[in-house]
């Protein structure tokens, strides 16, 4: 008994012992609540006003001020959360219950400044920062894609530049639009000047779709990226890919961005840039699953527009897509 209490008296294992303790969030079932009952939260989670305690927090931004082509994506993480509701906690492919294994909750959506993209980006960078000081792993809603910039900055502050798997139709890596250093095509560009990219450990899968030049994927090439077509990927299976990207991913820390328009416009037409010749919802899958034993320290899924998808699908799938992302974190775990 005395032996007992001396452990305990240690911080470290005394956390440890009332994490043992808790009882995990779960998912609220539709044996409980009707399915379009409830507070929409991610699959009906519980919310929290702050990341302490969790492993895992569900952020949305609804912001699409940095869209060039058809806007929308403010309302995504909404419907997101609308569609989740659909969502059991267990993946009857894979077995992965991450609600058995992680504490998770949805904290709501971050408060920024959206008539002022700049204001926007240090109000992002800061709310990420408060979550990572709670060592909780930040999976966000979008949005456009210039989120991922703010969140990269805050990764970076928290583990140094991180490997990056990137699933998407477009590169973003460019440098200016309409003038503009800060847009949903310049995210990773303005991450990798700014060191929040380890840039032997960056792979972008899913590329495709007209261009200005030949040569729109040269600055990525330079940079040491591993480029991977979408045509690349045309009647295969990704598996044999992700054994190789998680031999280049290491050990280090590794952030995850999906932007719904790698999908082909058939399985995700609800995007603002919607790209023909696309992904499979079963490749993205298969990338998803892939992930297994990477140290994924973050991930989005991004540019899902509702005004443009009016059966839901597109919001669907990307609810799906997340859940798949949290039993990879389970199984990492």
């Amino acid at each position: 008994m005395l032996a007992a209490g001396r452990v305990l008296r240690n911080g470290f294992l005394r956390t440890a012992f009332r994490t043992y303790c808790t009882k995990f969030n779960q998912p609220m079932s539709a044996n409980d609540m009707p399915r379009p009952g409830g507070i929409a939260t991610f699959m009906r989670l519980p919310y929290q006003t702050t990341a302490e305690g969790l492993d895992v927090g569900i952020i949305g931004i609804p912001m699409d001020i940095g869209a060039s082509n058809r806007p929308g994506t403010r309302f995504g993480p909404r419907q997101i959360r609308t569609e989740s509701s659909l969502l059991r906690p267990c993946n009857s492919s894979t077995g992965d219950q991450p609600f058995s294994f992680l504490q998770i909750a949805d904290l709501g959506d971050v408060p920024f400044t959206m008539y002022d993209i700049r204001q926007a980006i240090k109000d992002i960078k800061n709310f990420m920062l408060k979550v990572l000081d709670k060592n909780c792993k930040p999976v966000t809603l979008g949005g456009d894609h210039t989120i991922t910039y703010p969140i990269l900055q805050a990764m970076k502050e928290k583990h140094g530049p991180v490997g990056l798997v990137h699933v998407d139709a477009h590169a973003d890596v460019n440098d200016l639009m309409m003038g503009c250093k800060i847009a949903h095509g310049t995210p990773f560009r303005r991450a990798f000047e700014e060191g929040a990219l380890d840039p032997k450990r960056v792979v972008q899968i899913g590329l495709r779709g007209t261009c200005y030049t030949p040569d729109d994927y040269k600055w990525s090439k330079d940079q040491g990226f591993r480029l991977v077509l979408a045509d690349e990927c045309w009647y295969t299976s990704l598996t044999p890919l992700m054994a190789e990207i998680r031999t280049q991913m290491g050990s280090g820390p590794v952030y995850v961005s999906l932007d719904i328009d790698a999908l082909d416009p058939c399985f995700a037409p609800g995007t603002g840039t919607p790209e023909i010749g696309g992904l499979t919802t079963i490749q993205m899958l298969e990338i998803i699953r892939g992930l297994k034993g990477v140290n994924i320290v973050g991930g989005d899924l991004v540019e899902v527009s509702p005004p443009y998808d009016p059966s839901g699908n597109t919001a669907l799938t990307a609810a799906n897509m997340v859940f798949e992302l949290l039993c990879s974190l389970s199984k990492n775990r």
